[in-house]
């Protein structure tokens, strides 16, 4: 049986990328998933990502390298000195064969490299031409660099917005949030720009920056702001209008999450539950409103109740009401939660020569179906492959690998 990359709803769609990093990566393995030939092009000397240590996953993991193979999961890799005109001659062979050409280098350098949008989009008018950015296409900062701890989680307001008042530093993102959202969002404006190009014939400049995906993270913020207002930074768990949304400690220091936002819909029956029904008749929490204008009260009522029992206790006595709530979990527990296993959200990779590592699926299904996920290229590992495909000979390859063209 095929797997999901060969029969994938972009099976027949040529991907040259140039990009290093995570951000615009990501983005390629996306599309790489559900069957795009994504030809990875990287300097001589790598990628400067694979040289990352990183939470014991990258070069400092003792074996595959899972950072890289996240990123680059399914692709085919080319070494290559744009440098010289060898190289870059090279690339625009690749480029007469590609639908899309998928980069975040810095305009400047692609101007200096004749690979610009305009360029490009006039040699090649069929060419969908992405860019992933720190801050936009134009601006003063448009050519600052920009990685997602800058660009997303500090200028693009994130770590102001969930750091609580009393902390004297800005809370630390976890790795790569903001680029794995942006790939999310750059992916998607590829698959627009081949819909679009159905029906123009026509390829099309496609943006997303880092800058931008946190203000689309942060929108319900930005309503605010765009009103003239301050957001309001969330100082604790008993700030909000309704008790029955917010954390809960359990007896044993674990945390369970109420998200009853239909509170009269569930206050009777949540109260009956727990074993408390007598605070269904009491005044003071007759409905949202009473439950507001006595929210501490109330609050210190479910926190008395939720102290009582465990965390494993509320898991299997909440399973026994059709109402939203989650356990707080940590991300050991996460990857072998029932629901995580059920709907395949975390793949595994099956290695040629034996053994296997496993990496987070794409959030995407078709069919009901999660792709497969491929082990990522080695530096370099399809250079040969690639040009016989363009049509070099083996002689004229030897002549690149002398000229330094290619490793």
């Amino acid at each position: 049986m095929e797997d999901s990359a060969s029969e994938g709803a972009f099976k027949g769609v040529r991907v040259v990328e140039l990009a290093q990093w995570v951000f615009v990566p990501v983005a390629g393995a996306l599309l790489a998933d559900w069957g795009a030939d994504v030809i990875r092009v990287e300097r001589p000397e790598g990628d400067p990502y694979r040289a990352l240590a990183t939470q014991g996953i990258g070069t400092d993991g003792g074996g595959v390298n899972l950072s890289v193979a996240l990123a680059n999961r399914g692709k085919r890799s080319v070494a290559l000195d744009l440098r010289g005109e060898q190289g870059k001659a090279i690339l625009h062979k690749m480029l007469e064969t590609a639908d899309v050409f998928l980069t975040n280098f810095r305009p400047g350098a692609l101007r200096r490299l004749g690979l610009d949008a305009d360029e490009l989009t006039r040699r090649y008018p069929r060419l969908v031409y992405a860019r992933g950015h720190g801050f936009g296409a134009r601006g003063p900062d448009a050519d600052h660099p920009g990685y997602d701890s800058s660009a997303f989680w500090a200028r693009g307001g994130m770590g102001y917005t969930l750091t609580p008042e009393e902390r004297e530093y800005p809370i630390s993102q976890r790795g790569a949030m903001g680029d794995r959202n942006g790939a999310m969002a750059l992916a998607f404006g590829i698959a627009a720009a081949l819909l679009g190009r159905t029906r123009t014939g026509r390829g099309t400049v496609v943006d997303v920056s880092l800058l931008a995906t946190a203000m689309w993270t942060l929108s319900s913020d930005l309503l605010v702001a765009l009103t003239g207002q301050a957001p309001r930074i969330s100082s604790g768990p008993g700030d909000g209008p309704n008790p029955l949304v917010g954390a809960y400690r359990t007896k044993d220091g674990r945390h369970i999450q109420l998200v009853f936002l239909e509170s009269d819909r569930y206050w009777a029956p949540f109260c009956e539950l727990i074993g408390r029904g007598d605070l269904v008749a009491d005044p003071r929490f007759a409905d949202l409103r009473a439950r507001g204008e006595n929210r501490v009260a109330c609050r210190a009522e479910l926190e008395a109740a939720f102290a009582t029992r465990t965390f494993e206790e509320w898991k299997d006595l909440l399973a026994g009401i059709d109402a939203p709530w989650a356990p707080v979990q940590s991300v050991l527990e996460l990857v072998d939660d029932p629901q995580v296993v059920a709907n395949g959200y975390v793949g595994e990779v099956r290695l040629d020569g034996g053994g296997s590592y496993r990496l987070p699926t794409v959030p995407v299904q078709f069919d009901s179906q999660p792709p497969v996920p491929r082990r990522a290229p080695e530096h370099g590992e399809h250079t040969e492959s690639v040009l016989l495909e363009l049509g070099y000979t083996w002689e004229e390859i030897a002549a690149l690998t002398e000229a330094g063209a290619i490793p």
